[in-house]
């Protein structure tokens, strides 16, 4: 079976968990990055994100176009945002149409719940098969051994 995790990530939480599943399962990655960048710091940070979130924006995705046809199992990560998942999956869920696979999530938050998130996820995507989430508080403060063996007891409780 052929796995790929796509993610979007600010300020780098959710970047690490990624590459850590991606390494773990021996999958492909890809990182949504738009052509606008975020601001990462300060007040603007929280007023462009929640604006996004809130007004269901599309930002331009500059990524190369690949074929989700070729991949049996799909892992979806993003920060938390104004209890959701980041705007650029708006786009990407959007421009790839995603249907029949399994899909696993994972989300960063700053101790907010991830729930609003997952469910929005599964709305979204209500075609395909969810085989598991798992969410993370503030990763890039946590001991990195601790993410790879919550990472590991996670994947062996999937069922695909």
């Amino acid at each position: 079976m052929k796995n790929l995790v796509v993610y979007f990530s600010l300020e780098g939480n959710t970047k690490l968990i990624a590459e850590i599943i991606a390494k773990e399962l021996n999958a492909d990655i890809m990182e949504l990055r738009t052509k606008k960048e975020f601001p990462k710091k300060g007040l603007k940070k929280y007023f462009w994100a929640s604006k996004s979130v809130i007004f269901r924006e599309n930002p331009i995705l500059i990524n190369k176009y690949i074929d989700l046809n070729q991949y049996d199992n799909i892992f979806l990560g993003s920060p938390i945002w104004v209890g959701t998942y980041a705007s650029p999956f708006n786009t990407f869920i959007r421009d790839y149409k995603i249907y029949n696979r399994n899909i696993g999530l994972f989300a960063c938050s700053g101790g907010g719940s991830t729930k609003k998130c997952f469910d929005e996820f599964k709305k979204m995507l209500k075609w395909n098969n969810f085989v598991g989430e798992i969410e993370f508080v503030g990763p890039l403060k946590v001991d990195k051994e601790k993410n790879i063996k919550s990472i590991k007891q996670w994947i062996k409780g999937l069922n695909i």
